[in-house]
């Protein structure tokens, strides 16, 4: 008899229902799209051919456009209105449309059931794409172990995995649990938790974190705490925690809608009864004005204060490389007191470069440089591939015959070239005293310059010094200037080491700087910033950015950053350019301004044709036009931030 097949593991299960439930999220969120589009093309149809058909057959079509459009937000605000006790804004527009249409005036009613169902596709869409980044950490992280067991490897879900269990993590793998190494030595790029472009070495009682690369050599790892507590899963639980956090601009619109919509609902109720018995209005003439009343205190025009100058704000960055994600997230952009940025990727280009060369006098540079080169060919190390770029850079192709190569882990390399033995790698690996005597005492110098130092040596000493730095981007102080002038705060959050994040800092002229931080860490201090300055903004490239991303008032990731840095930011620089959010910011601000004069003239006229149609001077065409001309004239306004 065969063996019994094995319970799916319920971590397994739970992913999957929630790939299924996202899916259900995205297919919801096209059909109501669809449904918006349709019911605009069909009342732009039924306008443009009423001349050719019949009043009954417009009417048809025009309540067609009402169902297709409506549906869903009328099913949505009758469920929440059952559910919460409460009237909603969706409720107040389809009163507001069915109005309309029952004193025949088809298009103005349909009109406002498009242009409220497509708000509401949009916005459901919005939402839906904060799971995608959700998605993208999961395939990160293995789903599966190498568990070791009296000397036999066994293939088992990371779920099953328990606190003391060994598992095997092969050269090249990522590594599926947090632990701490029991056998074995290697390189790990942990840049998925700290973001650093160096790999970390390790070696016995080091601990390693789920998610992070192993590069060369098999490791046993013994687990030190559950799958689901690991680095990587806080990472994935923060970035969840943020995005389901609500601002309080946000929770302060939910509250005016609520009252707005009451206020709106009673009052047009009250309308059609009270002037007949207090003013002696007919009931014809008070039916009539209470209809009006709905018609022209629909928030259309209030919506078009916004929404028109916000998309014309969109393609104006889109333009201009700057990808903003959202309406809500060019408005915040304007309002930000301090900027928090990562530094590998962000502030520099995230690759080692060869910045400083000092070589022993005697030796011909050429000659050094070929053998350096010829032996760092033979490494997959990132500062060895660094280093033969620069000697590459220099028209020197390496191409000495390199024998008895040895790499000793975390030190560096042993190579024989034309039968001379030469050494490669940390100043501890060649001799720390006479690293520290080569060319009056330049290493301790460029260490203070927050520099990676390589040394080279053949049997005779040192050959050559070599230094290498993650190099600031062009761009990055220019940008820096800008935001200081615009009256921002620049604080820098790395995971680099205290003295190389002092030499970034000074060279930038950053405010102020944080180091050795992991992503909580970062997290931490954008709190803090927050607590400090009230809307902070967070700039950054990588997958342990992302939480800092998320809990900050605004994102923004670096266009060639990672897809989870990519999909949890708020803005993205396509162009890599910092520069670029110090005009985002001006146009934000821009953006600001003409929603504030939207917004009291659309009131203003609102308040307008209220009191006309109290006084009886306001027919419905006149309503109408007054209700529609004044939303086309912000919306005219709002197109001005295109240029």
């Amino acid at each position: 008899m065969g063996a019994e097949p094995k319970a799916i593991p319920q971590n397994y299960l739970k992913q999957h229902k929630e790939s299924n439930v996202t899916w259900m999220k995205k297919a919801k969120t096209h059909l109501e799209l669809i449904a918006a589009m349709t019911s605009g093309a069909l009342i732009l149809f039924t306008w443009l051919t009423e001349s050719y058909f019949t009043d009954l057959w417009s009417a048809i079509l025009y309540i067609i456009a009402f169902v297709i459009g409506g549906f869903a937000k009328a099913k949505e605000g009758i469920e929440d209105t059952i559910k919460n006790r409460d009237l909603n804004v969706e409720l107040l527009m389809i009163v507001a449309a069915i109005g309309a249409a029952s004193i025949g005036h088809w298009w103005e009613g349909a009109v406002l059931i498009f242009i409220f169902s497509l708000s509401g596709a949009l916005e459901t869409y919005t939402m839906n794409k904060s799971q995608r980044e959700i998605s993208a950490l999961m395939k990160l992280q293995p789903e599966t172990a190498l568990r070791v067991s009296d000397g036999q490897t066994e293939e088992v879900h990371v779920s099953e995995l328990k606190i003391g269990d060994q598992f095997l993590v092969r050269a090249g793998e990522r590594i599926p649990a947090d632990g701490n190494i029991v056998r074995g030595t290697t390189s790990v790029d942990e840049a998925a938790i700290t973001g650093e472009s160096m790999p970390e070495e390790k070696t016995f009682g080091d601990e390693v974190f789920a998610g992070t690369v192993n590069l060369n050599g098999s490791i046993t790892v013994e687990l030190t705490k559950p799958a689901e507590e690991s680095v990587f899963q806080k990472i994935i639980k923060l970035v969840q925690n943020a995005k389901s956090e609500k601002s309080p601009s946000q929770l302060f619109i939910e509250k005016f809608e609520g009252i707005y919509v009451k206020i709106v609902l009673l009052t047009g109720l009250l309308l059609m009864f009270a002037p007949h018995f207090l003013l002696g209005w007919t009931w014809e003439t008070t039916f009539y004005r209470a209809m009006i009343f709905l018609v022209v205190a629909s928030p259309c025009a209030l919506v078009a204060s916004i929404m028109p100058a916000t998309l014309s704000a969109i393609s104006n960055g889109a333009r201009h490389g700057i990808l903003f994600k959202g309406g809500v997230h060019v408005e915040n952009l304007g309002q930000i007191k301090a900027i928090a940025l990562d530094k590998t990727g962000t502030l520099t280009k995230g690759t080692p470069e060869v910045t400083d060369l000092y070589i022993r006098e005697g030796l011909q540079k050429a000659e050094v440089f070929n053998i350096i080169g010829s032996i760092e060919n033979e490494s997959t190390h990132p500062l060895a591939k660094a280093i033969v770029k620069y000697v590459k850079q220099q028209n020197i192709e390496p191409d000495k015959s390199v024998e008895n190569m040895r790499d000793v882990t975390g030190e560096g390399v042993t190579a024989q070239i034309d039968g001379q033995i030469w050494k490669i790698g940390k100043p501890e690996f060649i001799g720390q005293e006479d690293v520290e005597r080569f060319h009056n005492g330049i290493s301790q110098s460029l260490a203070d310059e927050g520099k990676t130092l390589v040394i080279a040596a053949d049997e005779k000493g040192i050959a050559a010094l070599l230094a290498l730095k993650d190099v600031v981007r062009e761009d990055a102080k220019e940008a820096l200037v800008q935001l200081k002038k615009a009256g921002i705060q620049t604080v820098m959050i790395t995971g680099d080491n205290e003295r190389t994040a002092q030499a970034i800092a000074k060279e930038c002229g950053i405010d102020q700087y944080y180091a050795n931080c992991l992503p909580e860490d970062k997290v931490e201090h954008i709190r803090n910033l927050k607590k400090m300055y009230s809307q902070v903004a967070m700039t950054g490239d990588g997958i342990n950015d992302a939480p800092a991303l998320a809990t900050s008032n605004l994102g923004i990731a670096m266009g060639e950053g990672t897809d989870v840095a990519l999909e949890t930011a708020d803005i993205v620089l396509m162009k890599n350019d910092l520069s670029k959010i110090a005009y985002a910011i001006t146009v934000s601000r821009r953006m600001s301004k003409i929603v504030k004069q939207n917004i009291i003239f659309s009131i203003g006229v609102i308040f307008l044709l209220l009191l006309s149609n109290f006084a009886q001077v306001l027919n419905m065409p006149m309503g109408v036009i007054g209700h529609e001309g004044s939303t086309i004239l912000v919306i005219l306004n709002g197109l001005r931030l295109l240029r």
